[in-house]
């Protein structure tokens, strides 16, 4: 058992203390207490994966805990067992021994599952060996990471020098060196990337925030929502910090921009 706040959670995972509380309701993880942090089992952490994944992959809420529902009601456990992500593909599939199906129609992140709690990738034939040899690094690390971060943080280097350009090694990696405190280490990172997305401009905007480099944080988060609209959590550190430097006009329309989404999906 590791323990988490809810801010953990979110800085880890991507998901609003909503999102968490629904998942728990809906019995996938432990509750999450309002204060303080909870301990959350292995089980836990790869549910509140899959979950943080799906919502990356711009995937509302109530769809992101119908897809974990049909997944866990499809395994006789009622328990959904160890999963791993890749980060390619256009369906979210399960496959169990040589079943396969779907879990939630065209919404993407393909999935294996295997029995005895082993953790695997799908991969697909025709990739490059670099690519192969990237993604075999990355998973490598994803799967270290509660267990050994050190072990992790080479393994996603390992990937980045095998393919420079591998966009979810190179989030994951700095991710870890700013819970590590390295905050110039993490920021160089994400600024050397080849290709952006929207989780990494919003993992920039925090650390610029924690930097107190303000004004540049406002420019990664509306970064961010640029390539994701439905990046809430922006609209409401954008408000924040609007706020906070007196620019109430803009603080309100980005509050309002927030509470127009939580309105409209619930989060």
């Amino acid at each position: 058992m590791q323990e988490y706040s809810l801010a953990d959670l979110k800085r880890l995972f991507g998901l609003t203390p909503a999102l968490i509380r629904k998942l728990s309701q809906a019995g996938f993880i432990a509750p999450p207490k309002s204060r303080g942090k909870t301990p959350y089992s292995f089980q836990d952490l790869l549910v509140l994966r899959v979950a943080g994944a799906l919502k990356a992959a711009r995937i509302s809420t109530p769809k992101i805990a119908a897809a974990l529902e049909q997944i866990r009601g499809a395994i006789p456990s009622g328990r959904l067992p160890a999963i791993a992500l890749a980060a390619s593909g256009r369906d979210l599939a399960v496959r169990e021994g040589s079943r396969e199906w779907e879990a939630s129609g065209q919404y993407a992140l393909p999935l294996m599952i295997k029995r005895a709690g082993e953790v695997a990738e799908l991969r697909r034939s025709a990739e490059a060996p670099a690519a192969a040899l990237a993604h075999e690094h990355f998973q490598r690390g994803h799967d270290l990471e509660d267990t050994d971060v050190t072990a992790a943080r080479a393994a996603y280097l390992a990937a980045l020098s095998a393919q420079e350009d591998h966009l979810e090694a190179r989030i994951n990696l700095g991710r870890l060196l700013h819970l590590d405190g390295k905050l110039r280490e993490a920021e160089k990172l994400y600024r050397q990337a080849k290709t952006s997305s929207a989780l990494l401009s919003f993992n920039l905007a925090i650390l610029l925030e924690d930097l107190e480099r303000e004004e540049e944080a406002i420019a990664a988060y509306r970064e961010a929502l640029a390539q994701d609209p439905l990046l809430c959590d922006a609209h409401f550190n954008l408000s924040r910090l609007h706020e906070k430097a007196n620019r109430p006009r803009e603080a309100l329309r980005h509050l309002l921009a927030y509470k127009r989404h939580i309105t409209r999906y619930g989060e």
